[in-house]
């Protein structure tokens, strides 16, 4: 019993050994051991005799039983940069260097394929202000070894189409994680993500840029579009209006195939708003300049004879709404009915739905349906758009910002008054103490040019309102021992008075610009 117990266990080891190759065979296996590999990147092929030290052999190596290097002293092949076409089964080969003892591997199968590209998700994309958001980079095909770099966008004003990148906090030297959490989401903003591995550390190509959205409206960037609702006919034009902390603004939009393009490829720009005359396309819209994003609109262009009409900007809790339904020929559709997420609610008063005292229960997706078809009308229902209901708090946040701006700029200028009254009650002051003192020790001749500043009557001249502080500058500012020429004086006097006046102009114009 025990023999032939014995004689199982060795047939069984026998057969295990002719599977996987004899015990004393090489070994073959391959650094990084990740797979696929992808192009540009490096990989080493190391070749085990499992005998004796490493230099008692040597070693080649081969690829669909071709040798592509034979007796080397070294048991490490390094590949250059890989392509597709290194694509295939390995296999080593070690010999002895003194007896005559040839040693082959296992075959191992290497996959090469081109560098992935990234496919970037987050979640959700139109989040209540101050909610997290995930960010998701996925590669395609799954693989291992990554590291993940996530960016948050910046436009790039030489080229409207095209974003950089700056690094998000934590992604300077990539997550392991492929996702990444946003907290306290509060704006409009672009984010890309990369990945890379390996050493040297080879990337892929940039992930498209996701947008999350935000409609709550910020003080310093807003977007205005008019005709004020959601949802617009084809072949209706519409103006989109960017205000806020900046003089560079550009319409921006993102189609629903996640295409992002400026006004510049789709409507005529004017400043800072934007026409789009009758190539109007349902996309999100927005605001952005190099420092700013304005909040979001989810415009609907619908083919149909029936449009929803409701806010575009979020609805404070506990405020009204009223939501109605428009007919292409202008007219207002009385006879509807008004859906929320497709169930149907009660019945409108005159074509219009009244919603007192939002609450965040009344977030969701609304569209309207007419119950009969006037004549030439085929199509009564309306596309769906979310209604936004925002916090008070947010609101009054919004509030305070704009008070807080109003108050510092008014602040400012008060300043600056006080500064300029400062300024010339010291020049003035300076310019009698000059005058004393040339009074007090002038010559005939001095006192002679001095006077030739009267009117011919003995009386001074009198300057224009405003002038009388430059004039003391510079009278101030000559050197007492000095004569004056009437004409250089007049010239410089004037230079000064344009040059002042000019700056004024400019610098009055500019906070203008700015509290636009």
């Amino acid at each position: 019993m025990g023999h032939t117990l014995f004689g199982v266990l060795g047939l069984f080891s026998l057969n295990i050994l002719l599977d996987c190759g004899h015990a004393q065979d090489a070994l073959l296996h391959i650094e990084p051991n990740w797979s696929p590999l992808f192009t540009e990147e490096k990989v080493t092929f190391i070749c085990d005799s499992r005998e004796g030290n490493d230099t008692d052999w040597n070693y080649s190596f081969s690829r669909n039983d071709g040798f592509f290097t034979t007796n080397g002293t070294s048991n490490r092949y390094k590949s250059s940069s890989v392509t597709t076409e290194d694509s295939g089964e390995y296999q080593c080969v070690a010999h002895h260097k003194i007896r005559p003892d040839r040693r082959e591997s296992n075959k191992v199968s290497l996959t090469v394929s081109n560098v992935p590209r990234l496919v970037l998700t987050v979640s959700p994309s139109w989040p209540s202000p101050g909610d997290s958001v995930t960010l998701t980079c996925t590669v395609g095909p799954p693989s291992a070894g990554w590291r993940f770099f996530w960016l948050k966008t910046v436009p790039q004003q030489s080229n409207t189409n095209y974003y950089s990148g700056e690094l998000l906090p934590g992604s300077t030297t990539g997550t392991e994680q492929d996702s990444y959490i946003l907290h306290g989401q509060t704006h409009t903003a672009g984010y890309g993500c990369r990945a890379g591995r390996g050493d040297p550390v080879i990337y892929t190509p940039y992930s498209g840029v996701k947008f999350v959205w935000s409609g709550g409206v910020n003080p310093a960037a807003s977007l205005t579009v008019s005709p004020q609702r959601l949802q617009h006919f084809s072949g209706e034009s519409l103006s989109l209006s960017c205000e806020g902390n900046s003089t560079e603004w550009r319409v921006m939009r993102a189609d629903e195939d996640g295409f992002v393009s400026s006004c510049s490829s789709w409507g005529r720009v004017n400043r800072s708003t934007c026409n789009t005359d009758d190539r109007a396309r349902s996309g999100v819209y927005w605001c952005e300049s190099a420092t700013q994003t304005s909040n979001a609109a989810n415009i609907t262009i619908h083919s149909g004879d029936v449009i929803l009409v409701s806010s575009v900007h979020p609805v404070t809790e506990g405020h009204s709404v009223t939501l109605g339904c428009k007919l292409r020929t202008e007219n207002l559709l009385y006879n509807v009915d008004f859906y929320k997420n497709d169930q149907l609610l009660p019945n409108g008063v005159r074509g219009e739905l009244l919603l007192s005292a939002v609450t965040k229960s009344h977030e969701g997706f609304y569209k309207c349906r007419g119950r009969t078809s006037p004549r030439g009308l085929d199509t009564l229902t309306s596309a769906e758009s979310w209604l936004s209901v925002k916090d008070p708090e947010e609101a009054a946040s919004s509030f305070v910002f704009v008070v807080l701006l109003v108050v510092g700029l008014v602040s400012g200028v008060l300043l600056i008054i006080l500064l300029l009254l400062f300024l010339c009650r010291y020049r003035r002051s300076k310019a009698s103490g000059l005058s004393r003192s040339q009074r007090t020790n002038q010559s005939p001749a001095t006192d002679h040019m001095t006077n030739q500043g009267q009117a011919p009557d003995g009386h001074y001249a009198s300057l224009l309102p405003g002038d009388s502080c430059l004039y003391e500058t510079i009278g101030g500012s000559e050197e007492p021992e000095q004569g004056t020429n009437d004409e250089p004086e007049t010239s410089v006097y004037q230079n000064v008075k344009m040059e002042t006046t000019a700056e004024g102009g400019k610098h009055l114009h500019g906070q203008n610009q700015g509290n636009g």
